[in-house]
């Protein structure tokens, strides 16, 4: 068969969705390759995002393709491929279809689920037939919403997940949230702000902060805190990054030793737990000083130096006392830390907020 020719496959048509064509057909593993391809996640230059698979794990394919180099192996999981075009469905009576692919412009589908399988199938050397589900999708955006429907509730990395949402519409309300939070922890990482390539992402993995320890805070703020009347205001989202990152300078700039040159493993400050109690920190300063610029924010922060341990030392709380690496991202450690560095910003705020005494008076010339 000429490469441009188009592959045709008889196939069972499930009736699922009025939107949507869903198949299913047995196919070799190299006409599957042939006819689709896997989209790897990644960001250009100036950060926009691109594809959505993750990157493969090697050790996983190849647990994959040693089995499959058995001759009595079998893989009964179908691989989930998406189209968008070049594809054309002719039903039948009894719920069969044919579909043709145009192979004109080379491969028209894209891996949803199954990639590690599929890789591994192309280092066998057998002429290996696989289940495929075809969904054929109206658009990109469709695509990309099915992708994380699909695969939320299987074990891919949270952090995959939550870096694609923003680029889908449609989602369930837990997700939506999740969504907004990921998109300004995106432009935090990619934009030129304090934090730029510090956060952790599958498109960078040299950041130090974890992507969701980050989005944690911003959604906590969202649904609670200075974050949920900014994002609700004209250019919200570009105030909610200027705030985050405002906030996140100052902390550069009153802790510099605990975060220059420094890794969650060194420093308690870069630590989820850290990251999180400081999040706290900065509702209080944007609620109770009003703090909105670097200055505001260091202003406020001044009055935590000397009494942290980010690096080394003893944390002193109110009931315990604990060594600086012993704090670790669980609750317990999470609530312990916010309540002790939140009750100095709070103390520290009611004394600036107290009146000056009067000053005395000389008591008048001719006084008794």
């Amino acid at each position: 068969m000429p490469l441009s020719d188009p592959m045709i496959f008889n196939a069972v048509c499930a009736q699922q969705s009025h939107e949507h064509v869903v198949l299913s057909f047995a196919a070799r593993a190299a006409d599957v390759l042939r006819f689709a391809t896997i989209d790897r996640i990644g960001r250009d230059a100036q950060g926009e995002l691109s594809g959505f698979q993750r990157p493969q794990v090697a050790a996983h394919i190849r647990e994959i393709r040693d089995y499959l180099e058995k001759p009595n192996s079998v893989l009964p999981n179908p691989i989930v491929v998406a189209f968008i075009a070049g594809v054309e469905v002719e039903h039948m009576d009894g719920g069969i279809a044919r579909l043709s692919i145009d192979m004109s412009d080379g491969a028209q589908g894209f891996v949803v689920d199954g990639q590690q399988r599929l890789s591994a199938l192309a280092e066998v050397d057998r002429d290996f037939q696989v289940f495929v589900s075809a969904l054929i999708c109206r658009d990109e955006a469709e695509l990309r919403r099915q992708f994380v429907l699909i695969n939320n509730s299987k074990p891919l990395p949270k952090s995959l997940i939550y870096e694609l949402l923003p680029t889908v519409d449609d989602l369930p309300a837990r997700l939506s949230r999740r969504s907004e939070a990921a998109d300004l922890t995106g432009r935090l990482n990619f934009e030129a702000t304090s934090l730029k390539g510090y956060i952790k992402q599958h498109t960078w993995p040299e950041g130090i902060i974890a992507d969701t320890v980050m989005q944690k805070i911003i959604m906590e703020s969202l649904n609670n805190g200075v974050l949920r009347d900014l994002s609700r205001s004209a250019k919200g989202g570009d105030k909610c990054v200027r705030l985050i990152s405002n906030f996140f300078d100052a902390v550069k700039r009153v802790f510099p030793e605990a975060w220059h040159g420094q890794t969650p493993a060194s420093s308690r400050l870069l630590h989820g737990v850290g990251i999180q109690a400081m999040g706290d920190v900065m509702e209080v300063l944007a609620e109770r000083a009003d703090a909105r610029s670097v200055d505001d924010f260091y202003e406020g922060l001044l009055c935590l130096q000397d009494r942290t341990a980010w690096t080394d030392g003893d944390w002193h709380f109110d009931d315990e006392t604990r060594r600086w690496k012993s704090l670790q991202n669980v609750n317990r450690d999470v609530a312990l830390l916010k309540h002790y560095l939140v009750g100095i910003v709070k103390a520290d705020q009611r004394q600036r907020r107290k009146p000056a005494p009067a000053p005395l008076l000389e008591p008048s010339e001719g006084a008794a």
